[in-house]
């Protein structure tokens, strides 16, 4: 697939750009590429046409390039699985819309409104297996934290208060979880730390 960046994608420097284009395709070469192996595997996983797979990664790229002009990501692997995830999500909105003149009944659109594709459900059934399995995988103290802060809502604050420790160490266990979420979810090598 390296042969094919030669589209243009990390190559233009227009003026008012953060990045520049040497820094840009050096950080693109160093950085996103040897991811390539990965996101392929993501990709066959995550799209049921095997032709559109090597599309797909040539999207992935254009879109890493274009976000990258602005602010060159740091880590690039979390970056460019949430871009692959989106485009994969554009793809199957796209693929679900029907044309209004196709429809001869009106009451369709209602009906198809409240109910997700099945591609949908699908993928929302394996991110959450994975998510379930990656949580499960955390030490616990991590997990406690993790649940409290992205699933009740809980402010740092109220999670140190609930769990008996100082806000500085409820930021230091959401960290750790978060990075060995991360490592597990889009395979970085993300560790929990010595928890407590």
């Amino acid at each position: 697939m390296v042969e094919k960046q030669g589209n243009g994608c990390c190559e233009s420097d227009r003026p008012g750009n953060a990045s520049s284009a040497p820094e840009l395709k050096a950080w693109f070469v160093r950085e996103v590429l040897p991811l390539e192996a990965a996101l392929m595997q993501f990709l066959r996983r995550s799209w049921r046409n095997e032709s559109d797979i090597g599309d797909l990664c040539q999207d992935v790229y254009a879109r890493v390039c274009e976000a990258a002009r602005e602010n060159i990501p740091h880590p690039a692997k979390p970056f460019v699985f949430a871009i692959a995830r989106n485009l994969i999500i554009d793809r199957l909105r796209h693929e679900n819309v029907v044309s209004i003149e196709a429809v001869a009944d009106p009451e369709f659109f209602a009906k198809a409104a409240d109910v997700p594709g099945p591609e949908r459900g699908i993928i929302a059934r394996e991110e959450l297996h994975n998510l379930q399995q990656a949580l499960d995988r955390l030490p616990p103290r991590a997990r406690e934290a993790i649940i409290l802060k992205k699933i009740e809502g809980l402010s740092r604050r109220e999670i140190a208060i609930r769990m008996g420790i100082a806000e500085k160490t409820v930021k230091r266990h959401l960290a750790n979880g978060m990075s060995a979420l991360a490592g597990a979810l889009y395979g970085q090598s993300g560790d929990a730390g010595d928890e407590r």
